[in-house]
C-alpha cells in the first residue's frame, strides 16, 4: 500500500481519543500532528503518542508533512476548518455532520471540487460488519424487495454525562444532527438516497442542567428542537419513519428494522460498527442471527479516514470514498429538509441525491477497502 498517510488532527476533544486508537491500529495513516484552542487539552490527548507535534491550528494547516487533516471541531466549526485545509491544498476528512447547515456544506465540496481534494465525513460506522452484514442480506435478496423501515434513537439527553453539552442544544446541534447522521446514513447505504421527507418536531423545555464534570449543575439553554420525527421517501420507493429524540426516557424499539416483501431484518446500533443482525422471514418462526458477512471486523472510528487515505481515487473521475462527501452532504441535506418540513407542516423534496458507496467484503481492519483500486 506504500507510504502511510499522514494525518493532521484540528480538534481533540472527548471523540478525539476514539479516533487516535484506531489510527493506532491501521498501517494506511499515520497521526503526525494536532491542534485545539486549548494547547494544554491538546498535549494531554496526544501524551499516549510521542513523537506527535502539538501546534496551532495555522501551523497545522501549513504544515507540508500533512496529507489529511482529520476535523474534530464542534459542528458550527467543521465548514470553516475544512475550508481552511481545502485552501491548504489537503485533503479533509470531517466528524459529523459534514458543517452545520446546507449552505456551508455546499461551499466546502465546490472548494474541494475547485482545488482538486477530496472530502470524506463521518460516520463511518456504516463500515463495520453490523450495516454491511445487513446490506449485504438486502442486496442479496433475503427479504425480497424492501418497502419499509423504522429507525428510533430515544435518550433523556447528552447533558446527563458530557461535562460541556452546549453544542448539543446550539445551531448545528440536536438529537436529529447528532445522531440522525449515523442512522440516516445507515438508511441510505441500506436503501438508497431519499427524494421527499414530511416531519414535526419540538422540545420540552428551554434549559437544560449538566450532571457531571466541572460545570455540575449549570443550567444550559435550549435552542434546537429536541425531538423529531418524520418519514423519509427513499427514490426507490420504500417508506423510512424516523424518531430523534432528548426527550425520551427509553425504547424498546430495535435501532433500526428493515422490511421486505419476504421477510424482515434488526440492523444493530448504526452509532456501533458490529452487532447482531437478525432475520425472519415469511414462513419461518421467530428470529435468526445472521453471521457476519461483509464489512471490516473489529473497526472503529477512522476507518472512513483509511479508505480515503488508501483508497487511491480519481478525484476528477468522479469517484470518492465509501464515507464520503456526497452522501454526507445528502444526509445533511435530508435532516435539514426534515426540520424544514416539521416546522411547514409540508413535505419537502429533496434537491440532492447520491449514489449507495460501494459494499464492503468481510476483511480485517488492515486490509484497506475492498474493490478499491
Amino acid at each position: 500500500m506504500g507510504e502511510p498517510v499522514n494525518v493532521g488532527v484540528v480538534g481533540c476533544g472527548a471523540i478525539s481519543a476514539q479516533y487516535f486508537r484506531t489510527i493506532e491500529r491501521l498501517p494506511q495513516v499515520r497521526l503526525v500532528a494536532v491542534a485545539d484552542l486549548d494547547l494544554d487539552r491538546a498535549r494531554e490527548a496526544v501524551r499516549p503518542y510521542p513523537g506527535t507535534d502539538v501546534l496551532s491550528v495555522a501551523e497545522l494547516m501549513a504544515d507540508p508533512r500533512v496529507d489529511v487533516v482529520l476535523n474534530l471541531t464542534v459542528p458550527a466549526a467543521h465548514a470553516e476548518i475544512a475550508l481552511r485545509a481545502i485552501a491548504a491544498g489537503k485533503d479533509v476528512y470531517c466528524e459529523k455532520p459534514l458543517a452545520a447547515n446546507v449552505a456551508d456544506a455546499a461551499r466546502v465540496l465546490r472548494a474541494a471540487a475547485e482545488a482538486g481534494v477530496r472530502v470524506g465525513c463521518a460516520p463511518d460506522t456504516v463500515l463495520g460488519t453490523g450495516t454491511q452484514t445487513a446490506r449485504k442480506a438486502i442486496d442479496d435478496g433475503l427479504i425480497g424487495r424492501p418497502v419499509a423501515a423504522t429507525a428510533t434513537m430515544m435518550t433523556p439527553g447528552h447533558e446527563r454525562w458530557h461535562p460541556n453539552p452546549d453544542f448539543y442544544y446550539a445551531p448545528g446541534g440536536g438529537p436529529l444532527l447528532d445522531m440522525g447522521p449515523y442512522y440516516i446514513t445507515c438508511l441510505v447505504t441500506l436503501l438508497g438516497p431519499v427524494a421527499t421527507v414530511v416531519g414535526a418536531a419540538g422540545r420540552t423545555r428551554a434549559k437544560r442542567t449538566i450532571g457531571s464534570g466541572p460545570r455540575q449543575g449549570e443550567e444550559i439553554p435550549v435552542n434546537v428542537d429536541t425531538h423529531v420525527t418524520g418519514v423519509l421517501v427513499h427514490a426507490s420507493g420504500a417508506l423510512s419513519t424516523l424518531v430523534m429524540s432528548f426527550d425520551g426516557v427509553a425504547t424498546r424499539s430495535p435501532n433500526i428494522e428493515v422490511h421486505g416483501e419476504k421477510g424482515s431484518l434488526v440492523v444493530p446500533d448504526p452509532n456501533h460498527f458490529d452487532g447482531a443482525v437478525l432475520a425472519s422471514l415469511l414462513g419461518e418462526e421467530g428470529w435468526r442471527e445472521l453471521p457476519a458477512a461483509a464489512g471490516y471486523v473489529e473497526a472503529g472510528r477512522g476507518v472512513g479516514l483509511a479508505d480515503l487515505a488508501s483508497a487511491g481515487l480519481d478525484v476528477a473521475g468522479g469517484a470518492e470514498p465509501r464515507a464520503g462527501g456526497s452522501l454526507a452532504f445528502h444526509v445533511l441535506d435530508v435532516m435539514e429538509s426534515l426540520l424544514n418540513a416539521a416546522r411547514s407542516g409540508a413535505a419537502v423534496t429533496i434537491a440532492s441525491t447520491c449514489e449507495r458507496p460501494p459494499p464492503v467484503g468481510l476483511r480485517s481492519l488492515g486490509e484497506g477497502p475492498d474493490g478499491m483500486p
